[in-house]
């Protein structure tokens, strides 16, 4: 390991960056070097917005990667380099919006049915039914489930944030069903095993079987335990719950985040009356275009 790279590193431990974001970051600044062939802090903006060009126009990359490759040499210049730059210096790409899958409440209980481990069901349930990442599902505890008070506490969440979401009557009976099957102690609701040393269940393998049930279920629809997510959100909405509550537990930062629900809640756009039926409701004889007189058959 380069004494660059343990710097970086040590700087992102001390600011308690999540192990991802760290990885990512790491991942994005090697590759960064290894284009120029030169160590990072020999190369400058110039260099960075030329790299951010080659990612989107050769490599074709996402928005979303170019911009993370943005934000790690952001990091790397201004904090472990400590240089006076700020953030307009590291100009991030337009991000499309993109809808992701709507999934119905008939597709999504199809999708359950095809599921055929009650573990991975389990989890793939939390995901849909207290709107959990994936990441967040697989590490809960049993101490996390409140039955008490009915809310599912999630520790440490994206950002290291706490945060509680809901414990439905359902949802709880699946998880004590799932309590006397499996007896996972007290560690991990989702307990697996690896060279004698205990972890939780990986998000890698929740994301295979639900791959599995998706093609079984022959739904026509890509199916993420991060698209079982939205559809918590989604189909909160469309039942009237408030916005703001469902920003709460899915723990966004930012209310405009969990506003581009909106633009999914498919039952919510389809109740909201068309202005055209107002006009034509009286109006419908005199507007509508008249059907064309047949001309009598000939002998």
């Amino acid at each position: 390991m380069t004494n660059l790279r343990r710097r970086m590193l040590f700087d992102m431990q001390a600011r308690n960056l999540a192990d991802e974001t760290q990885r990512s970051y790491i991942h994005y600044l090697a590759g960064y070097a290894k284009f120029y062939n030169t160590p990072p802090d020999q190369l400058g903006l110039e260099q960075v917005t030329e790299y951010q060009a080659y990612l989107l126009r050769e490599k074709r990359l996402s928005a979303q990667s170019v911009n993370c490759f943005s934000a790690a040499a952001q990091f790397f210049y201004t904090v472990t380099l400590g240089k006076e730059w700020t953030s307009r210096q590291f100009p991030r790409a337009k991000v499309p919006l993109i809808l992701p899958p709507m999934l119905s409440s008939h597709e999504v209980y199809e999708f359950f049915r095809y599921v055929p481990s009650p573990r991975y069901r389990t989890v793939l349930m939390i995901c849909y039914g207290a709107g959990l990442r994936i990441s967040e599902a697989v590490s809960l505890r049993a101490a996390d489930i409140d039955s008490a008070r009915m809310v599912i506490r999630v520790r440490q969440g994206k950002g290291a944030k706490d945060r509680e979401t809901v414990l439905s009557p359902m949802l709880l009976e699946l998880l004590r069903h799932w309590w006397r099957l499996a007896r996972p102690g007290k560690d991990w609701l989702f307990p697996s095993s690896y060279r004698g040393r205990l972890f939780h269940l990986s998000a890698d393998r929740v994301r295979r079987a639900c791959a599995d049930a998706v093609k079984d279920a022959k739904l026509g629809k890509h199916v993420t335990p991060h698209v079982l997510r939205h559809a918590f959100a989604t189909h909160l909405l469309e039942n009237g719950v408030d916005l703001r509550k469902i920003q709460v537990m899915l723990g966004h930062q930012s209310i405009d985040t969990t506003a581009h629900y909106t633009a999914v809640a498919t039952k919510t756009i389809a109740e909201v009356p068309s202005p055209l039926d107002r006009i034509l409701t009286r109006r419908r004889r005199s507007v509508l275009p008249k059907p064309k007189a047949q001309a009598p058959p000939k002998d």
